[in-house]
């Protein structure tokens, strides 16, 4: 994630310098997204061919190829089409990874377990965006250069590392996949798509797309400025996950969905109207921590809602977020175009209150169809307040006591 963010600054900079406008900037993110999207349904067939782990490290692979070449690339077309194919490698190891997790922990603990995933994420997002405004004063093709060597090096340690297990956690204590056409219909499931596409729209179609050019361009400082920004917005993100994680589990995913929508939407729809640079990191940063619930929150609710090992339920859910990480890029560059910063940050907002408000309809707590363990007086004490962590697997069933035979005393 550190050559992440080191890329984060720079790309839409990068793309500018070939002489396109904002739809073309725009244009580069959503084909990388696009990708994403169009290959995230064969994630699932080939995790189940070739295991999490040959697919995590091959997906890692294509884009620390297809970004060496995006620093060689000598005009737009080429930008465009080697970001494409990075989209392909991303769905691989990002779809690996989130099925590998959720089907690795029990219902109780996967908002800390997703917390804490996301933070060996923006752990190196912070410093990934300073240290990319500072390669970006070398030149603007250097960062890319270096994250293709920090994927590398990940992709060699996923592959020599992580070993299959024979029985996870999740198998254990969690419940057997359902069948898709019923994950469908859980509210819970539903309401994390939705998020998840308003996330990934105002992520990558706005924060991602348009702040750097809102930097830069609006606000007349230089790019290293936006290094800064995102790596103390990745602070405070960061620093939330713990919070996060357990307010998830123990008071309940629903409350966390509508809370940090909510609160991203009024932060985002207030940066363009930012006087300094203190303010707009100040937004970020009230976004980031919003952000530490957005990206736990959805993702455990997909693992309530569609058991352990459900590659196809997280594909779609990640298909999603790819969604609206097409076309917010677009929408938000020709609405910057035609209108002003004001209106794509605010159409962006929209979207996260929408996804609000969708939110109220799932069920704060689920009916308590199985107790949290076989024997309920050894169940600990949060198990009874949890709001979201009931949905636990059935007890193993009784067996039968072994029949009374008669004493030899009694038949004498």
């Amino acid at each position: 994630m550190v050559g992440f963010g080191v890329v984060v600054p720079v790309l839409p900079v990068f793309v500018r310098s070939f002489g396109v406008g904002y739809l073309e900037i725009g244009a580069v993110v959503s084909a990388f997204a696009l990708m994403r999207l169009v290959s995230s349904p064969f994630c699932g067939w080939l995790i189940n061919k070739g295991g999490e782990r040959t697919v995590l490290s091959i997906g890692i692979g294509i884009v620390a190829v297809s970004s060496a070449l995006v620093g060689v690339a000598q005009n737009y077309p080429q930008v465009l089409i080697l970001r494409g194919a990075g989209g392909i490698g991303s769905a691989m190891f990002s779809v690996s990874a989130m099925t590998l997790l959720l089907g690795s922990t029990a219902p109780g603990i996967r908002g800390r377990a997703v917390g804490f995933y996301q933070g060996g994420f923006l752990i190196g997002g912070m410093a990934g965006p300073a240290l990319g405004g500072a390669l970006a004063l070398v030149s603007l093709r250097a960062p890319f250069f270096f994250y293709a060597g920090t994927l590398a090096i990940a992709g060699l340690i996923g592959l020599l590392l992580l070993r299959p297990a024979a029985k996870s956690i999740a198998d254990a204590a969690a419940d057997p996949p359902r069948p898709f056409r019923e994950v469908l219909h859980d509210r819970r499931y539903r309401a994390a798509c939705l998020a998840n596409f308003a996330q990934g729209w105002a992520a990558l179609g706005v924060r991602s797309a348009l702040v750097p050019v809102l930097i830069v361009e609006a606000m007349h400082y230089t790019p290293v400025w936006t290094g800064i920004a995102f790596a103390i917005a990745a602070v405070a993100q960061t620093l939330a996950l713990g919070p996060a994680g357990t307010f998830v589990d123990k008071v309940g995913r629903k409350p966390a969905i509508i809370g940090a929508y909510s609160v991203g939407a009024v932060a985002l729809c207030a940066v363009p109207f930012a006087g300094n640079m203190w303010l707009l990191i100040a937004l970020l940063c009230a976004y980031g921590v919003a952000a530490a619930f957005m990206g736990t929150a959805p993702a455990a609710s997909v693992g309530d809602a569609a058991g352990a090992r459900s590659g196809t339920p997280v594909a779609v859910f990640s298909m999603f977020s790819d969604f609206g990480a097409i076309i917010g890029p677009i929408v938000a560059g020709w609405l910057v175009d035609v209108w002003s910063f004001s209106a794509a940050f605010g159409i962006a907002g929209g979207l996260m209150l929408a996804a609000s408000a969708y939110a109220l309809r799932m069920p704060r707590a689920r009916a308590l169809r199985r107790p949290a363990t076989a024997y309920p007086e050894t169940a600990p004490p949060e198990a009874a307040h949890s709001l979201d962590s009931w949905d636990l697997p059935d007890p193993l069933p009784e067996r039968p006591l072994p029949p009374v035979l008669p004493d030899a005393r009694d038949s004498a």
